[in-house]
């Protein structure tokens, strides 16, 4: 019967002990680590609102960014040639034929085209700006939007196919028919978003560069100019991916067109 009491007396003088120890290092038991679920609650507190879009530690976004930041920035052809072959493969689910798949690129281009616009008309006002600024000559003025047919294509065949591709298009040409008076084709011998895109035989007649033409579409409206864009494989032996972009123009803006040529506008 004297173990157990010796037993009880080696506990009590334990816990005397730690008790005598935590007396004396207070600060030790404040540098233990935190439980789990201390560490959750810290963590919840940092993160508040639990989610949304995630703002880096300067709280600028690619909103605040200048626009002529990446003027003079190259996209890889990797990363575009991806890029595109998703969309294509987006917008080829669902689709009933080669038409439909054509109308669904043409959609996806038609917002960038119109969003183009804009950009395209704010370089080159500020380039001008700061060349007026640099110049001693103040005769330079900001461009403005096309008011006729011909100062419309020449933008879409020259600046903003340069903004596009990095060069202006091939060829531009009016229609030489007497019925389609209407109808201008903008030629393009290599579109680089056929590039990296196989067409199987039994959809030979596709072309992806209808995703341009609903660009084309976008700045033509954008512009005030109702318009009709389609992309047609015009190939040839030594261009065998030559395609050619027709721009039909609606007849409100031919007769707006007749009128302005009266009046001498240009």
């Amino acid at each position: 019967m004297a173990a157990p009491a010796r037993r009880q007396s080696t506990m009590s003088t334990s816990s005397a002990a730690t008790e005598k120890a935590s007396s004396q290092y207070p600060d030790q038991q404040q540098q233990q680590p935190p439980s789990s679920s201390l560490r959750q609650s810290q963590l919840i507190q940092s993160q508040p609102g639990g989610g949304g879009l995630r703002v880096p530690s300067n709280r600028k976004t690619i909103y605040d960014r200048h626009l002529n930041r990446s003027q003079k920035a190259d996209l890889s052809r990797a990363s575009f040639a991806f890029l595109f072959a998703e969309m294509v493969i987006y917008a080829q689910r669902r689709v009933t034929g080669i038409q439909d798949l054509e109308k669904r690129l043409n959609e996806q281009g038609y917002p960038l085209g119109l969003r183009l616009l804009d950009l395209l008309f704010y370089r080159s006002i500020s380039s001008t700006s700061s060349s007026a600024l640099t110049s001693s000559s103040t005769s330079s003025s900001p461009p403005n939007r096309p008011l006729r047919i011909l100062p419309l294509l020449h933008l879409i065949h020259g600046p903003l196919w340069r903004l596009l591709f990095q060069r202006p298009a091939d060829a531009l040409e009016h229609s030489v028919s007497p019925e389609t008076p209407n109808e201008y084709m903008i030629t393009d011998n290599d579109p680089l978003v056929n590039t990296y895109i196989s067409v199987p035989k039994e959809m030979s007649m596709l072309n992806c560069a209808a995703f341009v033409a609903g660009i084309i579409e976008g700045v033509c409206d954008g512009c005030g100019f109702e318009a009709k864009v389609t992309a047609h494989n015009q190939g040839t032996e030594m261009w065998p991916g030559r395609t050619v972009f027709l721009v039909r123009f609606g007849e409100s803006v031919m007769e707006r067109e007749n009128v302005l040529e009266r009046a001498g506008v240009k």
